[in-house]
């Protein structure tokens, strides 16, 4: 008897093609929360976020985009790579943080819907093609794919689209240097059934919030001489830090095992790209519980390049391994992949995927 498999049939994901590299903050004035002067010289606080990150540049959208914009362009790659009918999706389902910002603007714009959004630019006219945005901090992409897979599974649903987009540009305060982290994107998958081998073979998913909802936040500026009562992303980077080396290996364990899948089979580690340091640490906690060393190459990453761009870093790392546009990192039919992340929230959870 044959049966039905859940998978991932297309993917796309978009690159914004301003650059932003690390010496266009070299004549940034950066304060720490305290209102006081970080006194060490651009240079030096340049080059050690490189060190602890990885990152050298990141990507911005161009002034007149919008993240609803950068989803559309993942999206319709997404529907391309998977030679259907976009009339045939039941779901659109959006993960994203921050609406709509326009440039120079502070305000979110979230009416209607960035989901809504990208169906218009789609011009679909099936009124039936649901489409409905999910604030579930960086790890959001992963839980609109666990969403559409529930959807899919319960019959009530069998194509979804699930996008992952941020400009995050829009949000950073100039005078944090943790502004230095975030960037712009977006990564888009079509979920449905398939008769091949690809397949969702396990999920999972936390929220922790008794001490922990506020390491991701907004606030102000650092700078207290701004006049303005803007908000902006912050976070308490050591909490998050341990949070993730505390809880993401062994969620990410918890998933391999229900899926039955031995360890030893996982191909590749799509994990979300938000501080390269810390991924490292996670991955190879991650292998210390089954007593084993990290494999070389095990764990792809394109944050030197690209930063982070939240809830789009899983989907566009995923979409660029996929088709080779990532040296060295390659995958095959019947390779096992996991997906795992870890956000706002604070949010964890974890895929087990065979492709």
């Amino acid at each position: 008897m044959n049966t039905m498999n859940i998978g991932i049939i297309g993917t796309g994901c978009y690159v914004p093609s301003q650059i932003i590299e690390n010496s266009d903050f070299a004549k940034h004035d950066f304060f720490k929360a305290d209102g006081s002067p970080i006194p060490q010289p651009n240079a030096v606080i340049i080059e050690k976020f490189k060190s602890i990150t990885g990152i050298g540049e990141r990507r911005y959208a161009k002034n007149h985009q919008n993240t609803s914009d950068l989803a559309f362009f993942a999206a319709e790659k997404a529907i391309a790579d998977a030679n259907i009918d976009k009339e045939e999706l039941d779901y659109i389902i959006f993960a994203h943080n921050f609406g709509d910002v326009p440039f120079g603007k502070s305000q979110a714009d979230t009416v209607p819907t960035l989901a809504t959004r990208v169906k218009h630019h789609l011009e679909i006219k099936n009124p039936k093609c649901v489409a409905y945005d999910i604030l579930f901090g960086c790890p959001g992409w992963i839980e609109g794919v666990i969403q559409a897979n529930a959807f899919i599974k319960s019959g009530i649903a069998k194509k979804c689209l699930v996008i992952g987009a941020e400009a995050l540009s829009r949000v950073v305060d100039q005078n944090d240097r943790d502004s230095m982290i975030y960037s712009d994107g977006a990564g888009a998958a079509i979920i449905a059934e398939t008769d091949d081998e690809g397949a969702i073979l396990a999920h999972n998913s936390a929220t922790y919030a008794n001490g922990e909802a506020n390491y991701l936040f907004f606030g102000p500026s650092y700078r207290e001489s701004s006049q303005n009562d803007t908000r902006y992303i912050k976070m308490y980077g050591r909490k998050i830090y341990e949070f993730a080396l505390t809880h993401v290996p062994q969620g990410m364990k918890d998933c391999l095992d229900s899926a039955g899948i031995p360890i030893e089979q996982v191909k590749k580690v799509i994990i979300h790209q938000a501080n390269e340091k810390m991924d490292e640490a996670i991955v190879k906690r991650f292998y210390k519980l089954y007593a084993l060393d990290m494999p070389a190459g095990i764990m792809p990453m394109s944050i030197e390049k690209l930063g982070n761009s939240s809830v789009a870093t899983i989907p566009t790392l995923f979409d660029m391994v996929k088709r080779g546009k990532l040296e060295n990192h390659s995958i095959k039919k019947g390779d096992v992949v996991i997906f795992a992340s870890v956000g706002a929230g604070m949010n964890v959870n974890a895929m087990v995927y065979r492709y």
